[in-house]
């Protein structure tokens, strides 16, 4: 029997590659549910190619237009932020892929995970904020998730069959485009340059993130809720060329890593099939062609975003909630050449001082918490 997929945020990066691969093995999978939150023609596309049962458009102002569009269908469009959860606790959905971009992907998430779906993270943010409640819920309702990130899929596969303990999980990063850039030369970047990264082909807001090493930060943070493992037992490694997708340190010394192309199609798969590898065509690594595998510490001082994601989780509570919103805040306006690059980490920082800290938050907590510390980013953007 096919499993039945609802992905959360199609119309993006990871969203259009899972088609791909779903497309590529129609006899095991099959597409139940496709969201976007604006781009409401690539939905209706989706929709017209795949014929899911339900679609659902965030932005509500789309909605007819949308509708109108699939009328001829028998698929059932819907529009909201509530869809968006309600969607993911359809009966008949095996497993919900999240694909959303930051904070929103947090409530579906949830509610798929209430409703007892298998999950397939790409939504970092989800564990950022709400870890801690994320991964009790898990345990409270016996859901897996499978981890969709290229790094945090590779410490998964390094995992696979193993008994014995994490000692420490390597984490790499690429650096990014300004890995070798001097503070001067960091004063001066534009959104055209932190938007070409050296090795993936991601979206605009990641993209940013993965220069200003937030990104890196926010698996930090996720991987210490997804493998239940404290700050000090993660280590960032720049490694330019992204090929070790990462490693596991175990505690006879031994290091067992994950490589590949950098192809997110891989993890997607992973996540889909897991426990079982299903053949594909996706790139093979050219041995005779990696002349060079390098590796460096990261320079927390230059991306003081990474440091403070450390910070975030020594904290506690809300603290991750806050730099999430922050940022969000800081990489929009970056894009919007309302800030500069150097300027996102001091806003960001400025307003996890400010923002009262929670030790205990509730979901609403969160909700409030990040409402509250885009206000007040907003505000030292303003000032800046």
């Amino acid at each position: 029997m096919k499993k039945k997929v609802c992905i959360l945020g199609s119309t993006g990066s990871i969203g259009t590659q899972a088609l791909q691969v779903i497309e590529e093995h129609g006899d095991l999978f099959e597409v139940y549910v496709l969201t976007a939150n604006t781009q409401a023609d690539l939905l209706i596309q989706q929709a017209r190619r795949f014929q899911p049962s339900s679609v659902v458009i965030a932005d509500e102002s789309r909605y007819q237009y949308v509708s109108d569009a699939l009328s001829d269908l028998p698929v059932q469009v819907y529009a909201g932020a509530d869809a968006l959860c309600q969607v993911t606790q359809m009966d008949p959905i095996d497993i919900v892929l999240v694909a959303l971009v930051g904070f929103s992907g947090l409530r579906p998430t949830i509610s798929a995970i209430q409703a007892h779906k298998l999950i397939a993270l790409a939504n970092k943010e989800t564990l950022v904020v709400a870890g801690e409640l994320v991964t009790r819920l898990c345990l409270e309702n016996h859901v897996p998730i499978l981890p969709v990130d290229s790094e945090h899929s590779a410490i998964f596969q390094s995992l696979m069959g193993e008994q014995s303990p994490i000692e420490k999980i390597i984490l790499t990063a690429s650096g990014g485009p300004f890995r070798t850039f001097t503070p001067e030369q960091l004063q001066k970047v534009t959104p055209a340059m932190a938007l070409k990264h050296p090795n993936w082909d991601m979206g605009a807001k990641i993209t940013i993130d993965s220069a200003s090493m937030m990104n890196k930060g926010f698996e930090v943070i996720e991987a210490r809720w997804l493998f239940d493992v404290s700050p000090e037992q993660i280590q960032v490694v720049v490694h330019p060329q992204s090929v070790v997708h990462s490693a596991v340190q175990f505690q006879d010394g031994a290091v067992k890593a994950q490589l590949g192309c950098p192809d997110m199609r891989v993890p997607i798969q992973l996540a889909l099939s897991y426990p079982v590898r299903l053949q594909s065509d996706f790139p093979r690594l050219d041995w005779w062609d990696m002349k060079d595998l390098t590796f460096e510490r990261p320079n927390m001082e230059k991306f003081r975003c990474l440091q403070m994601a450390y910070e975030a989780i020594r904290l506690g509570g809300n603290a991750a909630c806050v730099v999430n919103a922050a940022n969000e805040v800081v990489n929009l306006a970056f894009r919007q050449e309302r800030c500069t690059f150097l300027q996102m980490a001091d806003i960001i920082e400025a307003t996890l001082q400010r923002v009262p800290h929670l030790d205990q938050p509730s979901l609403e907590d969160y909700l409030a918490c990040d409402a509250e510390s885009r206000v007040v980013a907003r505000e030292f953007l303003q000032k800046s």
